[in-house]
């Protein structure tokens, strides 16, 4: 495990998908508005975080790795503050594009006695235009020409950047190339990620994108239901995020549960996209996939113990792996 870890610094992850600004009101509440029965929040802090796509990036690099991101944000205030945070967590923004008429996404969470009250979101869930799209191939191609790539993250959260030609696109160059793909999937192209190398939707994804009810009570129907995606998909392996239960992880000869550790749950923001990075961080590395899902399960855990959006700490991943 130790000089799989080591690995993780000679890796790049490029990440395609949808980045959005993670916005922080911290403060308190003192009492309840005579306006309506609404608590008032007495602002204490304002925080901007990259989140989405990048958040992931941010876990790729808090792991050790190079992420590379491509995605589409605005040409907008919010778009302008997200290159700056890219710059902070110096980040490469070599692969965004910034575009007229689109709006960046914003997030705003609003949290109160460290618990979050309220969440806004501004947003189009519009797909690119063709242009854009054929912008943004480009700008992956050209990564993948410069660059040696050890895997390739789709982070999709159906705002548009995501398309069904655009997938199938790039897993055809990352076949070609000999580079694995993991999926963190959404409702619109849930059955459009073929031949990808791993896909990991949640419980509520799953039921959703496969339009069947899934009781946890038994595990024949996770089974069944992981068994007609990997079919539909040919996908290498799937991995069912189950949120307390662990994660669910089958390939074409094996199938397990792997159970989650009791943990002090703050917050479940962000889980998703450091369960991903880390899955793809760990195959890249050569760890195999069932320790990879175990490994991945634990990162997301840890993150949880935390308020708001953070990035798995890798010295504290690797101790608490060894320990498994």
């Amino acid at each position: 495990m130790i000089n799989v870890f080591s690995k993780f610094d000679t890796l790049n992850i490029l990440i395609i998908g949808d980045v959005m600004m993670d916005s922080y009101l911290w403060g308190a509440v003192e009492r309840i508005s005579p306006e309506a029965p609404v608590p008032i929040i007495s602002v204490k802090k304002r925080e901007n975080r990259l989140g989405g796509a990048a958040n992931v990036a941010l876990n790729v690099q808090s792991l050790g790795a190079t992420p590379l991101i491509c995605s589409v944000i605005g040409n907008d205030t919010e778009g302008k503050a997200f290159l700056h945070l890219l710059e902070e967590h110096q980040l490469s923004a070599e692969g965004m594009i910034v575009a007229e008429g689109r709006p960046t996404t914003v997030k705003t969470r609003v949290i109160g006695q460290n618990q979050q009250m309220l969440r806004i979101d501004e947003e189009t869930d519009a797909l690119l235009h063709q242009t854009l799209r054929e912008e943004l191939f480009g700008r992956i191609i050209g990564i993948l020409q410069n660059t040696e790539i050890h895997a390739i993250i789709f982070e999709d959260y159906d705002k548009g950047v995501i398309s069904e030609d655009l997938i199938s696109a790039v897993v055809v160059e990352a076949k070609a190339r000999q580079i694995i793909t993991v999926v963190d999937p959404k409702r619109r192209n849930f059955l459009h990620y073929k031949d990808v190398t791993l896909f990991k939707p949640n419980l509520k994804e799953l039921r959703e994108g496969l339009k069947m009810e899934i009781d946890m009570r038994q595990s024949e129907p996770l089974e069944a239901a992981a068994s007609e995606l990997q079919h539909a998909l040919k996908a290498d392996h799937i991995m069912v995020t189950l949120s307390e239960l662990g994660v669910f992880m089958q390939s074409a000869s094996r199938r397990e549960i792997i159970p989650a550790h009791i943990r002090k749950i703050a917050d479940v923001s962000g889980a998703g996209d450091t369960v991903i990075a880390t899955a793809a961080v760990c195959m890249a590395g050569g760890l195999d996939v069932f320790k990879t899902a175990a490994v991945a399960n634990l990162a997301g855990g840890l993150v949880c113990e935390h308020v708001g959006v953070v990035s798995i700490d890798k010295d504290t991943l690797l101790k608490e792996a060894l320990k498994l």
